[in-house]
């Protein structure tokens, strides 16, 4: 076993309020995923001014967060927030949907291409490379709040969590650092410059984070409100295999398309 690194989740504290590992993990992800496709717009060469990109941002991180907190309102615990409807909109309190905030971010930067007339699969290819980044950091930032942590085991870096007991648990957090932020992006980035069709490179994303999700899953503690919902199966589990299955479609659509 090995010991939990109790690090504080806030940096600072300045009376009421406070910076939180948590809130930096994702201003780094956002930052760099910004600066990347930036880098790549002006690489490529490509039709898409600076006006179009912080307009792109600020949609897909606003249709991010409601995105993420209605997905997990209706995904996870939609029993409790029929019963305490006005809680919904306290996002302080906790629960965010991964599956949730990636369809309201599409949402809006489906909604921000049109505005400005841009080509949504090819400004999609561009972000999507980078968004492995973000999810890398978010899972850093999950397991400095001690939370999401995985199931109990004997494997020798289990870890006793805070808040998990006091048996020992797979670090889950780090499992998904690994495979949905390291290996998802390593993918991407090798393969944004081997002259993918437009969209392919969005259903790639989609597909592989689904199935890096669904493994990891077996190793993350289920929402204890939950549990397991179909067999050996959890939530997550369900809309990761759905996500995965909508990445092999859109992935033949798209080359049938354009190979039409």
């Amino acid at each position: 076993m090995i010991p939990y690194p109790h690090i504080n989740p806030e940096i600072i504290r300045v009376g009421p309020l406070a910076i939180r590992w948590y809130g930096l993990m994702y201003l780094i992800g956002f930052a760099s995923s910004y600066l990347l496709v930036k880098h790549q717009i002006e690489k490529k060469r490509l039709s898409l001014n600076r006006d179009f990109l912080d307009s792109l941002y600020t949609h897909a991180i606003l249709g991010l967060i409601i995105g993420a907190r209605l997905g997990y309102v209706i995904f996870y615990n939609p029993s409790y927030y029929i019963q305490h409807p006005l809680e919904i909109v306290d996002v302080m309190a906790g629960g965010l949907s991964f599956h949730g905030g990636f369809i309201g971010s599409i949402i809006a930067g489906v909604w921000c291409c049109r505005k400005f007339r841009a080509e949504a699969w090819q400004v999609s290819d561009l972000v999507i490379a980078t968004a492995p980044i973000g999810l890398g950091f978010g899972r850093i930032g999950n397991f400095i709040n001690g939370e999401l942590f995985g199931r109990v085991s004997n494997v020798p870096w289990a870890m006793v969590f805070p808040t998990g007991g006091p048996l020992p648990r797979h670090p889950s957090q780090l499992y998904e650092f690994f495979l949905e932020g390291v290996v998802l992006f390593s993918v991407l980035w090798i393969l944004k410059d081997r002259g993918l069709r437009s969209g392919v490179l969005t259903s790639l994303f989609i597909l592989l984070y689904g199935i890096a999700r669904f493994i990891v899953e077996f190793f993350r503690e289920p929402d204890p409100q939950l549990g397991f919902i179909a067999g050996p199966f959890t939530m997550g589990q369900l809309l990761s295999a759905s996500m995965a299955a909508a990445g092999v479609v859109i992935y033949y659509l798209r080359r049938e398309r354009l190979h039409a």
